[in-house]
């Protein structure tokens, strides 16, 4: 039991200094927070429209900050108060004015210019920096919104005929869809069988590019290609066999032109002492008969 009791401590104890730990990291985090940042107090004679808590508070369209509470000061006064970062150039003549992110977006505070040598902004009596919103801004706000609230309704009214021409054609195109529904499923219909030929025309177009019986596009090319060789190779041998037979012609050409002879009766030697053979020499007449010694010869 004490074992356990110790265990229990210890857990509890490890608990509650990882929860301090993260209470005290919190606390500091705010604390800087709230060191880098101070309040400002943002006074509007008149409407601020769209402005709550929450919203943006930029310098030159740069956000330095954000709006922490808006209420009424009177009917006609509305006072905001914003936490801003230290370091902003805010200064007794900066302009404050409203603006927005588009027509229906949630209205920021707006700080504009000052000069860098001006004076540091007022306090309130509590202390508290407070600027004045610029009337004019804010009425240059109203009225852009109004401006473009006019234009809008100018361009709808100069356009109300086309407008009334293109509800009109859409009913009137829709209306012919309606009509024409069993017509459109027909043809929907014929799209989807030619879309099924086309589908089994592919397949077969891939069956004889090369499917699975191994391609017949691929074994007729393979024939015309082995026939080409085989054509290549009789055709090299046919013209081996001219090329010889044209030889031989041309080989009998030139020894009919230098012993025509030869070619027409055959046989071998020049044309002098080859052309026909000489007559055999006449045999020698036999010695006469010796005389006796003595005699003599008559």
């Amino acid at each position: 039991m004490e074992t356990r009791a110790n265990y229990v401590l210890i857990g509890a104890f490890t608990l509650a200094v990882i929860a301090a730990a993260f209470g005290f990291v919190l606390w500091f985090q705010s604390l800087h927070t709230t060191k880098l940042r101070s309040p400002i107090r943002i006074v509007f004679e008149g409407p601020a429209s769209g402005l709550r808590n929450g919203g943006s508070v930029n310098f030159n369209g740069i956000r330095i900050g954000e709006v922490v509470s808006v209420k009424l000061d009177n009917p006609r006064r509305v006072v905001a108060l914003a936490m801003v970062e230290n370091n902003a150039p805010i200064r007794k003549d900066t302009l404050v004015g409203l603006e927005f992110q588009g027509l229906t977006g949630v209205a920021a505070i707006s700080l504009k210019g000052g000069e860098e040598n001006a004076a540091a902004v007022p306090l309130d009596e509590d202390g508290v920096p407070m600027l004045t919103a610029d009337p004019s801004a804010l009425q240059d706000v109203t009225e852009s919104i109004r401006a473009t609230l006019q234009n809008v309704n100018r361009l709808v009214a100069d356009n109300q005929e086309s407008v009334k021409n293109s509800l009109r054609n859409l009913e009137t195109f829709t209306a012919a869809l309606a009509r024409n529904s069993e017509k459109i499923d027909n043809v929907m219909l014929r799209v989807d069988g030619v879309m099924g030929k086309a589908d089994s025309l592919m397949l077969g177009l891939n069956t004889i590019a090369g499917g699975a019986a191994g391609g017949e596009l691929n074994l007729m090319v393979k024939a015309i290609k082995d026939l080409a060789e085989d054509f290549d190779k009789r055709s090299g041998a046919l013209m081996a066999d001219g090329r010889r037979t044209l030889a031989d012609i041309s080989r009998a050409v030139n020894n009919f032109d230098r012993n025509p002879t030869r070619v027409i009766f055959g046989g071998g030697g020049s044309s002098n002492s080859q052309a026909a053979a000489p007559p055999p020499a006449p045999a020698p007449a036999p010695a006469a008969p010796r005389a006796p010694s003595g005699q003599k010869r008559q």
